[in-house]
């Protein structure tokens, strides 16, 4: 099944990525600058520096899946990392809205129940 929702965790990569690379080079860059483990079951997101493609890599039972977009118009928007890592966790409803388009900087959320399974970053 090929499908990223709330339950997954995702970890924006800090620094642009060449998107040339693929499974083996994107693993590589998880596994040696962001200190995780690729096969994890979590979501690693990848944006070009011109900021108008996005690759996330996902582990999912079997193999890896890689999604990828490219933007006609229009760039994604970053947020704001923390400066002491190469990483940020991002919020499945904050990873839509950056590829949609929205503008994330003036949202508020208004506080909803979020069971302790359910719970991320």
């Amino acid at each position: 099944m090929f499908a990223l929702t709330t339950t997954n965790i995702f970890y924006l990569y800090r620094y642009s990525a060449d998107m040339r690379k693929s499974f083996d080079s994107l693993c590589g860059i998880v596994q040696n600058e962001l200190q995780r483990n690729p096969s994890s079951g979590d979501v690693f997101i990848f944006i070009n520096k011109p900021r108008n493609r996005i690759k996330m890599l996902h582990w999912e039972h079997g193999g890896y899946l890689l999604y990828y977009k490219r933007l006609e118009s229009g760039t994604l928007e970053m947020p704001e990392f923390d400066t002491q890592t190469n990483e940020y966790c991002i919020p499945w409803h904050e990873l839509v809205m950056m590829v949609e388009g929205i503008s994330v900087k003036n949202i508020k959320l208004k506080k909803r129940y979020m069971s302790v399974l359910t719970a991320y970053c």
